[in-house]
């Protein structure tokens, strides 16, 4: 397996990658960002630094709501991934990672829907440009009364999401970190949707159980999300699954670890990366 980090596109981000012995990166891509749709150039541009450099971009991160409740906007949202589908497949990229989002008004069964008209059309424009969709599983919950930002937060979405948009072209970007402190089963959830994983997110979660014992789950900064190694993940459990149901694919860290903040971020995404190394097998 590769391993790689997200964030933003940039030359010096490109050269820490490859210097830090990084094989890849996920690079994101919105309107206005350092990668976008609305400028082929920047694919291109960014493809031949990468190629150069020798890391390979595993995939593109596409930062949309996909099913926003206002039809005009969701159109919009829609039409720039199949332009972000078409610029990836164009400089070679065949992995293209998304939260799927939502209308927070609406439950799993509100949004479904439109999530089968939107990724029904998602699916069939990928089977064109022969790449696949990974649906990121964070909850994006808003603070008490709580919303779901993202529909495709745990195993039980998904099945339905699935039944829903059967085309394997539509599958996950699983990140264990999320799962950990929603209290899912991530090893199991490996084997039952092991075929549904396109990449994953390697992101770690610390549960602080005194201020969950003291706040409860509806609580706040009971838990926080850590470098791979730092957290409660059981890592050579998951690893194991993901060897176990044939994943080769690419680990990705997604650094959002607020000890390795700043100056220090850099050194987070070393320390991610020897944790990773030594689970490797050879």
């Amino acid at each position: 397996m590769d391993i790689g980090f997200t964030g933003q596109y940039s030359e010096e981000k490109v050269l820490f990658a490859a210097q830090a012995g990084f094989e890849c990166l996920e690079l994101y891509v919105a309107p206005g960002a350092s990668l976008d749709a609305d400028e082929p150039a920047t694919f291109r541009h960014a493809a031949e630094q990468c190629a150069e450099a020798g890391v390979e971009i595993a995939s593109f991160l596409i930062d949309v709501n996909h099913l926003a409740a206002n039809p005009a906007a969701r159109a919009i949202n829609n039409q720039y991934m199949i332009k972000a589908m078409r610029e990836a497949a164009a400089v070679g990229v065949r992995i293209i990672t998304t939260n799927t989002w939502g209308n927070p008004d609406l439950d799993l069964q509100g949004n479904l829907p439109v999530y089968q008209e939107v990724f029904s059309h998602y699916a069939e424009v990928a089977e064109e440009l022969d790449v696949v969709i990974g649906m990121e599983n964070c909850p994006h919950l808003s603070t008490y009364p709580m919303k779901l930002g993202n529909i495709g937060y745990a195993p039980k979405a998904w099945e339905e999401m699935f039944a829903a948009v059967p085309s394997w072209r539509i599958g996950l970007e699983f990140d264990p970190s999320h799962l950990m402190w929603l209290g899912v089963d991530y090893v199991r959830a490996v084997y039952d949707f092991g075929d549904r994983i396109h990449i994953v997110h390697a992101k770690d979660t610390e549960v602080m159980e005194g201020e969950l014992g003291r706040q409860g789950i509806f609580g706040s900064g009971w838990w926080r999300y850590r470098m791979p190694g730092w957290g409660e993940v059981h890592w050579k459990d998951f690893m194991t699954a993901l060897y176990e149901v044939g994943f080769d694919g690419t680990l990705i860290i997604e650094h959002e670890d607020p000890v390795f903040e700043g100056d220090r971020f850099e050194e987070g995404l070393r320390m991610g990366l020897r944790f990773l190394r030594q689970l490797m097998p050879g």
